[in-house]
């Protein structure tokens, strides 16, 4: 018999989320992002269940667009980060790989490079993140330069990032729109601004081209009600099994360091679940878990393959019983928020450990 421990991943979900984006977008596209193995959730798998539905995918790099190709998958992929290195220019021209441009080096590999087939530039301008892109004042002379340049395909994207997308209180996000119209302005070129944040709750921001992520999976990302963000269905149910159940006396503690110390008689349960499955380490005494479909608090430290419970107050408890971590009843945000982190790096550091079912 297998671990019980193991992600639900529903496809269906996937493309409910991915319609949601899109229905939002539109006139505009929505260019599905994949980046960091499907923000956990699986590349190859996300991937192709978007593929008829999405113009284009994105990725951070092209080791994870070369992923998708050996798999099969045949859309366009937008490498995020841009190229590394200048050889990296004549492989994306032959797997049709789009390249995000933020400075002269890699303006100047594309343009030094040997092409037989067009690639297709983005050009990303620093708006007010100041972490990579183009200075504003740059953009249309490097647009100027794509535009002369034979082997880049007519078609030029301008791109920029939001510092404070999910902050929806915060006008950073309003005047980086305006700067990036400002700048692009007289250049008659597509714009793409809006990342998940921007799509849901950033209603200026959506334009010819939108890049959801962290919405495709299912979860908001604002840490405030969100009329549109309601809508969103998680796609990962974090799941495993009751291994272990025994009764303590008051005062007797529970796992490492001894962080948790019985103040009644108690009955704990041990899940097939730490760490090393993706589960966050610094969860606190107290996290919500689900047995039976029932909130029991976190009890002891997390160790990299088992937590600790307390179901005292359940009733009945049996090794076998179901445990959900996340899922539906129970957002990874909420774990997150438990952990200190957001539900960004606890989806993105699933390991390969944990096994994916996919479902629908």
């Amino acid at each position: 018999m297998a671990r019980p421990a193991k992600a639900i991943v529903n496809l269906e979900a996937v493309r409910h989320n991915y319609r949601l984006a899109a229905s939002l977008c539109a006139p505009g596209l929505a260019l599905a992002v994949v980046k960091a193995n499907a923000y956990g959730h699986g590349a190859v798998a996300v991937a192709k269940t978007l593929e008829p539905l999405a113009p284009a995918l994105g990725v951070a790099c092209i080791e994870e667009a070369q992923e998708l190709r050996a798999a099969g998958i045949v859309a366009p992929i937008l490498l995020l980060e841009g190229i590394f290195t200048a050889d990296e220019v004549a492989i994306a021209a032959d797997q049709q790989f789009w390249l995000m441009l933020e400075n002269d080096q890699q303006l100047s590999a594309v343009e030094n490079a040997e092409l037989i087939q067009p690639v297709k530039v983005w050009l990303k301008v620093d708006t007010g993140m100041h972490r990579l892109g183009l200075q504003v004042e740059q953009l249309k002379n490097s647009y100027a330069r794509m535009q002369a340049c034979q082997h880049v395909d007519s078609d030029i994207v301008i791109a920029t990032h939001f510092a404070c997308g999910d902050e929806l209180d915060n006008d950073c996000s309003a005047r980086q729109i305006a700067c990036l119209k400002q700048a692009a302005e007289g250049l008659n070129a597509p714009l793409s601004l809006a990342n998940s944040p921007g799509i849901l709750g950033w209603p200026d921001a959506r334009a010819e081209w939108n890049r959801p992520g962290f919405m495709l999976y299912g979860n908001t990302p604002f840490d405030v009600p969100q009329e549109q963000a309601e809508k969103l269905k998680p796609v990962m149910t974090l799941q495993s099994a009751v291994i272990s159940v025994r009764d303590i006396t008051a005062g007797e503690s529970v796992g490492y360091a001894a962080k948790w110390t019985a103040s009644r008689p108690s009955k704990i349960a041990t899940i097939a679940m730490g760490y090393g499955d993706g589960y966050p380490r610094h969860a606190p005494n107290g996290t919500p878990v689900l047995v039976n479909g029932q909130r029991v608090p976190l009890v002891g430290r997390v160790s990299m393959d088992m937590i600790t419970v307390d179901v005292t107050d359940l009733g009945s408890v049996a090794i076998g019983d179901e445990v959900i971590l996340w899922g539906e009843e129970l957002t990874a945000n909420e774990i997150a928020a438990h952990a200190g982190t957001i539900g960004y790096e606890v989806l993105t550091r699933m390991p390969m450990r944990t096994p994916r079912i996919y479902i629908n």
